[in-house]
């Protein structure tokens, strides 16, 4: 027994390191490498001064943020910010009952096929496609003419409208989809229960339903609204001059202006703008499920109360 006591108190086990960041440096380098190094150069460059054939000269300047309070960029400014606005709420307002029809389905595979299969497809091939269907010999006014509804082209093209419908086309998936996770994981049986209460199909949607998934709402809302209010390419190819959005105007200073102070300031604009967007929804966020812990809790605590 003594040589065993000896023994155990000889062995002693090796000291186990903390390999965390270890394991998380190659996630800390690349998020350094092509993020904050990324943004670190915008900021940077849109404080220095416009070299003479283009590029950036080490000078401190304000000028590239000046030409902000310009009327002309405040005017495409304030064009991107209502496309995007109206571009966002028709998107969620489809993708609503889209979701909802979706999680109530036998069809959900089938449903959710129908939905990624747009992702399969070249993003400029499905502009181009649009402007096969609008355009002035497109599918729409041939077809009207065919009819003798119309005898000359409806201009369909190159205007806010068709910068709209295309964008809502683009980004709908993104909204249909977490709508869709969220309503599949609401309770159906409190719509029926406000129903035996006396309460229509409208105040179950409108007081029950929507409270409950204002999550997947803003997850839907954050998922189009970015990437519309810094769209480039529809605007370019289906609205032309007269929709011209921030994200024409960042491309047009670097590629042929090549000023690339301001195009570093207006990408700073945009990107201050959605990060307070993504900070107050996920605020949003937190403060819906702390609301809900507080619900469930009081409803436990009910129950205890009447068990006893």
């Amino acid at each position: 027994m003594n040589l065993i006591k000896a023994a155990e108190k000889k062995i002693t086990l090796p000291k186990i390191k903390n390999l965390g960041p270890l394991y998380t440096s190659p996630m800390a380098l690349w998020f350094t490498s092509f993020f904050l190094a990324p943004i670190a150069i915008v900021v940077v460059f849109s404080f220095l001064k416009k070299g003479m054939h283009g590029g950036v000269t080490p000078e401190f300047s304000l000028d590239a943020y000046r030409y902000l309070v310009d009327p002309v960029f405040l005017k495409i400014s304030l064009r991107t910010l209502v496309t995007s606005v109206i571009a966002t709420v028709i998107t969620i307002l489809i993708a609503l009952p889209c979701g909802y029809a979706m999680a109530r389905s036998r069809r959900q595979t089938l449903l959710l096929l129908l939905i990624i299969i747009p992702f399969w497809t070249n993003f400029l091939i499905r502009v181009f496609a649009w402007i096969n269907i609008l355009g002035n010999n497109g599918f729409i006014n041939q077809m009207l003419m065919n009819l003798g509804i119309i005898k000359t082209h409806l201009h369909l093209m190159y205007n806010q409208n068709a910068v709209i419908l295309v964008l809502v086309y683009m980004y709908l998936p993104y909204a249909i989809l977490p709508l869709y996770s969220t309503i599949d994981k609401f309770d159906f049986s409190l719509l029926e229960a406000s129903r035996d209460l006396g309460a229509n199909k409208i105040v179950s949607m409108v007081k029950i339903l929507l409270p409950n998934i204002r999550s997947g709402i803003l997850t839907a809302v954050l998922f189009t609204f970015i990437p519309i209010f810094g769209a480039y390419a529809v605007p370019l190819l289906v609205g032309g001059m007269r929709s011209y959005m921030l994200g024409n105007v960042i491309a047009d200073q670097l590629l042929k202006s090549r000023n690339w102070p301001l195009a570093s300031a207006i990408s700073m604009v945009l990107t201050v703008i959605t990060t307070v967007g993504v900070l107050w929804m996920l605020h949003l966020q937190k403060r819906d499920a702390s609301r809900n812990q507080e619900v469930k809790a009081q409803l436990a605590k009910r129950k205890r109360i009447e068990g006893v």
